[in-house]
């Protein structure tokens, strides 16, 4: 066993065990840590079958960007364990139902749907006119092939994209009643006579009677 085998089957042993405790940790920050270790090793993996543009791809993307704004989600919220807990035997049987029959289909795709398939070898190298070899880069033909050939379908999946984002930023938003803020445009469209309503009240009680003079006793006894 060579050295890109061992490190595939350690990278692969990690995968399994974290992507097993992101499902069985009770804390939700535990397995969403478990979740990015998954996905440190699946770009792992990814590098060991040279695919460095999709390895960069699952750093940038998931672990720089995802995952921390689901770590941060979790950890903001205030998730009570013992209330979502609640049923977990109720619901057992499907759920281990559906487990079981995904892990039939996943080792009858593993066991069937690769045999008989050669390990891809690498092209022969390109020479130009000088005879030199051609530096080739993964990442430079695959951004050709989106930018070319499939186009027309990164442009619809980038749309689709933006709509969804569109979609779920108009259905969570919602409007403060206890929100003092006010529109500016609003605040510029102000006149000075609009500051100020001088309203017209009637008279609701009659004014009160004036007081009689007390006069002090001895100018009375004088």
């Amino acid at each position: 066993m060579d050295a890109k085998t061992g490190f595939f089957y350690l990278f692969s042993v990690v995968l399994l065990f974290a992507a097993f405790r992101v499902i069985t940790a009770r804390n939700p920050v535990h397995a969403v840590l478990y979740l990015i270790l998954a996905f440190s090793q699946a770009a792992a993996v990814w590098l060991l079958l040279k695919a460095e543009f999709l390895a960069i791809a699952l750093v940038l993307v998931y672990l720089g960007a995802v995952m921390v704004l689901f770590l941060f989600v979790v950890m903001m919220l205030d998730i009570h364990i013992d209330t979502v807990r609640k049923g977990f035997w109720k619901h057992f049987p499907l759920a281990a139902t559906v487990g079981a029959l995904i892990a039939l289909e996943m080792a009858a795709v593993l066991m069937g749907g690769f045999r008989g398939l050669e390990e891809p070898k690498a092209a022969a190298p390109l020479l130009d006119a000088a005879g030199q070899v051609i530096q080739y880069s993964n990442t430079k033909t695959l951004g050709k092939l989106l930018y070319t050939q499939y186009l027309y379908p990164v442009e619809i999946a980038a749309v689709i994209l933006l709509v969804a984002m569109i979609a779920a930023i108009a259905l969570t938003l919602r409007q403060r009643k206890d929100s003092k803020a006010i529109n500016p445009s609003t605040q510029i469209r102000v006149r000075a006579r609009d500051r100020l309503d001088v309203v017209k009240v009637a008279v609701t009680q009659r004014p009160a009677e004036p007081l009689p003079e007390i006069v002090p006793a001895e100018e009375k006894k004088t």
